[in-house]
């Protein structure tokens, strides 16, 4: 049964800050058969710093279920800070430098990590109220087909322990070319309601709408 449909994007955006910034944009929506019983309709939006590839701010907008909230982040990082706004209450935590949130961490991993298999790294995602250690590894090579026809891929896992934008319930795994590119072609995991194939889109181009089916 198709249930969840799920987009990721990046785009550029200007005029908000003296030095380059990319909007990355990610939502899931239920179709309208799962929509009677448990509705999904969530929106990430993380603003990064391409020159620190950290965020400086995400918004999140989350419906699952019964389950409705609205949390905004702005991330401090030469401070060490991150503020929280949720429910309506304000506070700022400590963080490391650097820290990422659950939509950055995906393109800092691409940009990062090298693509080789065995290679590893760790990095602190901030989320619902806490500093979380991600630990991404480089699983092996792969060639993947889609509708850009055969790319080849790095398959890389992450380890996520925490329940993110897309319900997922632990790892995420990612395919990313092997050109200097680096773009993310595709991405699974296992949900709430079963799985997640999702192909991924960059740049200034129509979202490909994928389906979840449970």
């Amino acid at each position: 049964m198709t249930a969840v449909t799920a987009v990721m994007e990046v785009a550029p955006i200007s005029g908000i800050s003296d030095h380059g910034v990319a909007k990355l944009v990610g939502t899931a929506q239920s179709t309208p058969i799962l929509t009677k019983f448990f509705p999904v309709d969530s929106r990430v939006e993380s603003e990064l710093d391409l020159d620190t590839l950290a965020p400086e701010h995400m918004t999140f907008r989350r419906r699952e279920g019964k389950k409705k909230e609205d949390i905004e982040y702005t991330f401090h990082q030469k401070e060490g800070l991150v503020t929280t706004v949720r429910g309506g209450l304000t506070e700022s935590l400590p963080m490391p430098a650097g820290t990422q949130d659950i939509l950055s961490c995906l393109y800092y991993t691409r940009t990062v990590l090298e693509p080789t298999p065995g290679a590893s790294l760790k990095m602190n995602v901030y989320h619902d109220k806490k500093n979380r250690l991600v630990e991404v590894r480089v699983e092996g090579i792969e060639t993947i087909e889609g509708t850009w026809g055969q790319a080849e891929t790095v398959r890389v896992l992450v380890i996520m322990p925490f329940h993110g934008l897309f319900m997922n319930q632990g790892n995420i795994r990612v395919w990313v070319t092997t050109d200097e590119r680096r773009t993310p072609l595709r991405m699974k995991a296992k949900v709430v309601l079963g799985s997640i194939v999702a192909d991924l889109v960059e740049g200034l181009v129509e979202p490909k709408t994928v389906t979840h089916e449970g």
